[in-house]
Formats: structure tokens, C-alpha cells, sequence
């Protein structure tokens, strides 16, 4: 499959200039990337956990804020596939296209090209794990919706650590092949009972697929478990000295504004935010790492009116066209303050780890 590599001879290309101006004695570690992505999580979305949390708020904890546009290829208004396809690999497509051009052409995306420079690589969500957006950091596929595809090629990715759910893709497929034994061939200890290795190898790579579908709402009791995946993920991936990179997903946010169902919609933001203070938490006391917290764009129009944001409103079933906030903290934060377009996410992460070096 061609891949495009303008980005990564790039990097590699910068890297090799900056060693050579250093010596070794001064080179830093690594920078540490985390990406928390709210998907359909608009500015009113945030807001809804400053009006409905009990505790601190930990979106407060940022001081660096941007704005990002979060148009597809030719439409105003993406889906998940074609804005984190941007995101990871630094060029819009069109909508329900995942890691390929507009000419359907593979493109690199972001874990493939750390990965090639040692870095660790995961991904975790709340929806099946080849679901769109965790897809855009691993997949390539003219369709978000080839789920059997898009596992067999999570089974021989780069990627070193995955949780949610899709076991069924994975499991029950048209071509009868089991994916986890796969996986298992390609250095993965897979789980499908619970996260229940908290000490994990850091010379193994970890699945944990832990529904048949998507996890379970946050109404239905899906509980602690993105805080504590997200924890167990930076956890085992802040193992290597070569620093990593970490995508995690409140997938549900969107599903909730779909269904304009406002429960389900704040209990899922709220989660969201528990998990961005378990990302912030690792990102102090570590102190090279850098936190994005952003949005594949938004969903419904929601909206918290009335004297007393009692009278909760949705504008559609859809997505919008609104810009998404984006916030960061750590190295290279101030790169990601004011406008811009969702396909120089991934260039200006590139960008953060060379300044950082």
C-alpha cells in the first residue's frame, strides 16, 4: 500500500540535524504526547461540567486555549472519520474515509511515524476500537464502516496498547479467521474480561477488548473504566525511555448528542473530564509531557439555556459546522493557542516534539 511520507522524512530529516548540533549528553527525553478527544464535544458541551460536576473541574487546570476548524476535504461539516483522519495524518479527505487521501491514496498516520522513531503508541476509547476516530491512528479504509478490515490491520499495527470495545470484529468475522489470535502472533497479550493487568510488560503489547459492541454508557454503569484505562495506558507506555504517544476517546459524547439525550450526554462529558485530570495529573508530576484536549468537532447544537441552565436544547440530531475548543498544557502548548485547521493538529505535534528536542 503507498504511504505518504513527506511528514515523516521531515521529522526523521530534523531530528538528525538537531543530534547533530547536540551532543548526546544534551539530548532530552522524548517528548510525551497525550491526545484526549471529545468526540462531538463543542464549547457548550464543556460548559455543561462547570454546571453539573460535583468538584473541580479540571478543564480550569489550562491556561493555554485555542479554536479549530474541523471542516472535511469538501464539506463544511465532517464526520469523525474524515476530521481524525486530519488529525492524525495531516491532510483532510473526505467524510467516512479513514488515513486516505481524496484520491484514496494510504496515508501515514501519526503512531506509524513515532512508532518508526521508537516512540510507544496507544489508544483508548469508550466505543469499539475500530470505531472511526481510534481507527484514523491506525487504520486505512475507503469506508469508516469496514470494521473486519480495519481489525486486521489493528492486528499487525505498531500499536502497543488498545482498549474499548469491537470484540466481535475481531471474533465473529464473514471470512471466519480469529483477529486475537493474530494479534497474539504479533506480540499481544489480549484480554477480554477486564483491565486486570496493572504491572503490564513493558516488552509486550497489551489488547483489552472488553465488550462485544461499545462499552456501556456512563448511565448503564460503565463506571471508572476510561480514567482507569487512560491511567493504566500512560502507566505502561511511560515505561520506555523513548517517549509515547497516547490517543484517548470520549466516544459516547457525540452518541448522546445524536440521540439528544442531555443524561447521557453530561455523564459522558463528566467522565471525559475525570479522565482529562488523570492526563493532567501524569503530565505534572512527569513534567515532559504534553496534553491536547480537542474535539473531532461538534454534534447537535446543544445548548444550556434558561435563568438556571435548566432548560437543556438541542438544535439538530446532526453535526455542526461550530469550531471546537482545544486546550494544552506542557512543552509546546503555546504552539496550539489561537485559530487553525484540523489537519495542521498533526504537524504542529511533529512540531513540539523537534522544538522539544
Amino acid at each position: 500500500m503507498k504511504i505518504k511520507l513527506w511528514a515523516f522524512s521531515f521529522l526523521v530529516l530534523t531530528f538528525a540535524c538537531t543530534d547533530g548540533a547536540k551532543n548526546k549528553s544534551q539530548t532530552k527525553k522524548p517528548l510525551n504526547i497525550i491526545l484526549l478527544i471529545g468526540d462531538g464535544m463543542g464549547l457548550s458541551q464543556v460548559s455543561s461540567a462547570y454546571y453539573f460536576k460535583e468538584g473541580k473541574v479540571n478543564f480550569s487546570r489550562f491556561s493555554k486555549i485555542g479554536l479549530i476548524n474541523t471542516s472535511a476535504a469538501v464539506q463544511k461539516i465532517t464526520d469523525s472519520a474524515a476530521s481524525a483522519t486530519a488529525y492524525s495524518c495531516g491532510e483532510r479527505t473526505f467524510k467516512k474515509m479513514i488515513g486516505m487521501s481524496v484520491d484514496t491514496v494510504a496515508m501515514q498516520n501519526i503512531t506509524d511515524t513515532l512508532s518508526a522513531l521508537n516512540y510507544q503508541t496507544g489508544v483508548v476509547v469508550t466505543s469499539a476500537v475500530t470505531d472511526a476516530t481510534p481507527a484514523a491512528f491506525y487504520g486505512h479504509v475507503p469506508s469508516r464502516y469496514q470494521y473486519e478490515e480495519l481489525a486486521s490491520q489493528l492486528a499487525v499495527s505498531s500499536i502497543d496498547f488498545v482498549s474499548g470495545g469491537g470484540l466481535e470484529n475481531f471474533t465473529q468475522r464473514e471470512d471466519g479467521t480469529n483477529q486475537l489470535e493474530v494479534m497474539k502472533e504479533n506480540g499481544f497479550v489480549v484480554d477480554t474480561v477486564s483491565l486486570n493487568r496493572f504491572d503490564c510488560d513493558p516488552e509486550k503489547k497489551y489488547a483489552f477488548f472488553l465488550s462485544y459492541e461499545n462499552m456501556p454508557k456512563m448511565p448503564e454503569g460503565r463506571g471508572d473504566y476510561l480514567p482507569q484505562a487512560t491511567q493504566m495506558a500512560m502507566d505502561y507506555l511511560s515505561k520506555s525511555n523513548d517517549g509515547f504517544f497516547l490517543m484517548v476517546e470520549g466516544s459516547q459524547i457525540d452518541w448522546a448528542g445524536h440521540r439528544n439525550n442531555a443524561e447521557h450526554l453530561i455523564t459522558e462529558v463528566i467522565d471525559f473530564d475525570n479522565t482529562v485530570g488523570k492526563a493532567l495529573d501524569f503530565a505534572e508530576k512527569d513534567g515532559n509531557t504534553l496534553v491536547i484536549v480537542t474535539a473531532d468537532h461538534e454534534t447537535s447544537g446543544f445548548a444550556l439555556a434558561g435563568d438556571q441552565y435548566e432548560d437543556i436544547r438541542f438544535a439538530t440530531t446532526q453535526h455542526t459546522a461550530a469550531m471546537v475548543p482545544v486546550f494544552s498544557y506542557g512543552p509546546g502548548s503555546e504552539i496550539l493557542t489561537g485559530t487553525f485547521e484540523n489537519q495542521e493538529m498533526r504537524s504542529k505535534i511533529l512540531q513540539a516534539i523537534v522544538d522539544h528536542r
